[in-house]
């Protein structure tokens, strides 16, 4: 197995779920409340580990009650930690989620530690990252080290995967350091300029993104499935089609996936195909890390037929070829 690192956050999130999202200085009573994991890059490297890849995880926490909780369950997942700094004077990141009955989520993050992770963190775990063969990041880090870590890896060969999520303007300057982007519609439109409203509009702005030097374009456009942009051709993999009730970390699901089937030497297409059942197990639970499947559910002919002594619910074989 290849090895990959993720570069990116770690929250606490705290979670609420309620039939429709409140209206502004409107207060709803009743829902369900869940403390969990999450942040994108932890819930990344936490989808590798459990889809069966080798991960480290280079991020930053603060020294509190959520950093060392953090930092205990990455390493019970399997993940490599050596590379989790801890900030004695930044609370750890916090995330607020809203889930309303359709799956929708609105989510306020508070970054802390996040934040303050600087180039000489980077410095840091920069064996590790230049001798990774995939290394994947987002835009919850600062910019700064993002740059910098996209820099180390590419001149070590490695394929540098950037999910530009949240939505920001990236430097023209780390375009050519990526081997593959992976936006969602909104932050695709934002990034290329041109408004996705169908695969005609879509493919047009895949081409935008590729002609600023990355290699593969992947926009993610949730129940229409994945547009692939590769070598001037588009190709376009179906979505599974399952009632979702909480769409919080699919698409962080479905990047660890993607990674993890990369890895693994399957092609682009192969892979995004693997990375949508895995993001489309993870829409029909609640919650961010709670919701990321193991690699036996996405792959259960690979695994001990024990499903059902274990509580996992897995996507009929049926459905998941259709993919």
């Amino acid at each position: 197995m290849n090895k990959i690192v993720v570069v990116g956050s770690s929250n606490t999130d705290m979670t609420v779920c309620s039939e429709r999202f409140p209206e502004s200085g409107q207060t709803l009573l009743g829902g369900e409340f869940m403390m969990s994991q999450g942040g994108k890059g932890a819930n990344q490297a936490v989808a590798i580990a459990r889809l069966g890849g080798e991960v480290t995880f280079v991020a930053k926490v603060g020294d509190d009650m959520f950093g060392r909780e953090s930092r205990k369950l990455y390493a019970k997942e399997g993940i490599d930690t050596d590379y989790v700094f801890v900030d004695g004077q930044t609370p750890s990141g916090v995330a607020l989620i809203n889930v309303n009955a359709e799956g929708e989520n609105r989510i306020v993050v508070a970054s802390g530690a996040n934040y303050t992770i600087t180039r000489d963190d980077i410095d840091r775990a920069a064996e590790v990252i230049a001798r990774a063969d995939i290394v994947l990041m987002q835009l919850e880090s600062p910019i700064e080290c993002v740059e910098h870590a996209a820099e180390i890896a590419s001149r070590g060969g490695a394929k540098v995967i950037l999910n530009p999520a949240p939505a920001a303007e990236i430097p023209v300057t780390l375009y050519d350091k990526l081997y593959a982007i992976v936006p969602n519609q909104t932050e695709a439109s934002a990034l290329s300029g041109v408004e996705i409203v169908d695969r005609q509009s879509a493919e047009r702005a895949a081409e935008v993104l590729a002609s600023r030097g990355v290699e593969v374009v992947i926009i993610t456009l949730g129940s229409e499935g994945a547009l692939v942009y590769e070598h001037g051709h588009a190709t376009v993999v179906d979505a599974l089609k399952v009632r979702a009730i909480d769409t919080t970390a699919a698409g962080d699901t479905f990047c660890g996936g993607l990674c993890v089937a990369l890895s693994e030497g399957r092609s682009v297409c192969e892979a995004v195909r693997f990375a949508t059942r895995c993001s489309a197990i993870s829409v029909t639970r609640h919650g961010a890390q709670p919701s990321i499947p193991y690699r036996r559910e996405v792959e259960p002919q690979q695994e001990p037929a024990d499903n059902a002594d274990r509580g996992v619910t897995a996507i009929p074989r049926a459905a998941v070829a259709e993919a």
